[in-house]
């Protein structure tokens, strides 16, 4: 295994940082607490696809990076897939979610996206069959969702806390399924790859737009900053540093940010909203986050690193 130099190590905890940020900006934007002071989660990540889109398309062509040309269809139909299957539908699902729950709790269900990969996997691929290792992490794991599914988890029950999680399921199931749409866009470069799909999800979220009351909306200035926040940090800038260290570490590595965000993102949620975490949800994450550990095994093949977020 070749040496992580600190430079690998200060970009990782900097994308930690930023795509955990996501889940903080998001419970501004659409303002949980004063919902008729934020704004509708179609505009938040109709907007931050936007931002983070242009930003990444105004880059591209200064890196000298080329497009697939158009007569290969498969390139395109993976980051049209990417754009909207694994960004754009999760980005709602989970904004949505954060009207009615904690950032941190949202958090959480994403540690759980590797051992949906797994599973995913071994019906997609021949290589990445399930094993004794895999079967044993995934079932453990899948009682860490069930127990941070109970109503109690974080302190919030009923049926729109039950509804909202189930959200949240569902987009963690779409980035496990943009991990094994990726698989066939091996051969797009990195950078092109994130503005083609940020730029697909962009345009498929802009038809949801017209759906909206526009002149009924008095969303306040934090909820404006968090949506231009969401689009520069865990869109356009996560994704560059997730190109850079693409290039320059392994999937294995990249996979660390698995196990960090569901922690950062709670640290983040205690110290800006106070958000404290049951023993319900803690007994969970450590659940989920060692069944992810021992579905890996030796193999780095299941293991996913999210741009989420």
């Amino acid at each position: 295994m070749d040496k992580r130099t600190h430079l690998d190590w200060s970009l990782l905890a900097i994308a930690t940082l930023i795509w955990s940020s996501a889940y903080i900006f998001t419970n501004m934007a659409v303002n949980k607490d004063d919902l008729a002071r934020g704004l509708p989660p179609e505009l938040v990540i109709s907007a931050r696809l936007t931002i983070g889109a242009i930003i990444l398309l105004a880059i591209t062509p200064f890196l000298k990076q080329k497009w697939p040309p158009l007569s290969d269809w498969r390139a395109w139909l993976v980051m049209m897939g990417m754009g909207i299957a694994g960004t754009m539908l999760p980005f709602l699902l989970i904004s949505t979610a954060q009207q009615t729950i904690d950032a941190g709790l949202a958090a959480l269900y994403v540690a759980a996206e590797p051992l949906f990969v797994v599973v995913m996997a071994h019906f997609m691929f021949t290589d990445d069959r399930l094993n004794n290792h895999k079967i044993i992490g995934v079932i453990v794991g899948f009682i860490g969702v069930a127990v941070l599914f109970g109503p109690d988890a974080v302190k919030q029950s009923g049926s729109t806390s039950i509804s909202a999680q189930s959200l949240c399921l569902l987009a963690t199931i779409c980035y496990a399924t943009s991990v094994i749409i990726a698989r066939y866009g091996k051969s797009i470069p990195p950078l092109v790859f994130a503005a083609g799909f940020l730029s697909f999800g962009a345009v498929a979220s802009w038809a949801m737009l017209p759906g909206i009351d526009f002149g009924a909306l008095q969303p306040d200035r934090r909820s404006l900053l968090a949506v231009i926040a969401l689009g520069v940090g865990p869109t356009a800038i996560a994704s560059l540093i997730y190109m850079v260290l693409i290039q320059r570490t392994s999937a294995s590595f990249l996979a660390l940010v698995g196990y960090t965000i569901p922690i950062s993102s709670a640290c983040l949620g205690y110290l800006i909203f106070s958000e404290i975490p049951s023993a319900n949800a803690i007994l969970a994450i450590i659940l989920i986050l060692s069944g992810v550990w021992y579905s890996q095994g030796r193999s780095s093949s299941a293991t996913t690193a999210v741009e989420n977020d």
